[in-house]
């Protein structure tokens, strides 16, 4: 008599979680059937169990013990696209937070050099903002220029904008400026810092 291929795992295998799809994919291929035991019906097994020493040993005992003692089913194969789907979700979500993540820290480390700046757009992440803003990041490089030679670096920096629109922004930034709580930034970090954010959230 041939007895089936079976391995029985559990949900929280250093394997699973790092590579559920590849270490599936091994086993399919080896021909094994495969358990996958709920972690918390696992934990509540070795619970009762005298012996608390916890070891690899001693899992995969108390594994094979639940699957001679329980009835359990074997894992059904997802189809392709419902894995493609869950993995293109977890990579969109991981992504959506790295960015957030990214505009928090820049949004904390603008506070500390303009603060002001972020009334003069509408939209602090818009391109033209970002643009503006990676070339004149500090108060004292905005009154350096002045409200002309500003106005004209818009212009080129925002093609698609008027000069009129170019001249209006520049008056609100060089207001921007003389409010702003200080006038130079004393830590370089922080400028360094500034400009990395500003390209890494400007180039999405």
């Amino acid at each position: 008599m041939v007895w089936p291929k079976v391995c029985i795992t559990s949900g929280v295998t250093h394997f699973w979680l790092v590579d559920e799809q590849g270490f599936s994919q091994v086993l399919d291929e080896h021909g094994y059937r495969y358990i996958l035991v709920n972690p918390l019906v696992a934990h509540q097994a070795k619970k009762s169990s005298l012996r608390k020493v916890k070891t690899d040993v001693q899992d995969a005992y108390h594994l094979c013990e639940m699957y001679y003692k329980e009835e359990f089913e074997i894992h059904k194969k997802r189809g392709i696209q419902l894995l493609n789907l869950r993995n293109l979700t977890r990579q969109h979500e991981a992504i959506t937070g790295l960015c957030t993540q990214t505009k928090l820290q820049f949004q904390a480390v603008l506070d500390q050099v303009f603060p002001e700046f972020k009334g003069v757009f509408g939209d602090l992440y818009s391109k033209f903002s970002l643009h503006v803003l990676l070339e004149f990041p500090t108060p004292d490089r905005v009154l350096a220029v002045g409200e002309g030679e500003l106005a004209r670096r818009i212009e080129i920096l925002c093609p698609s904008r008027s000069a009129r629109w170019a001249g209006d922004r520049a008056r609100k930034i060089i207001a921007a400026a003389n409010r702003n709580p200080f006038q130079t930034v004393r830590l370089q970090s922080l400028l360094f810092s500034l400009d990395m954010y500003l390209t890494q959230v400007s180039h999405p």
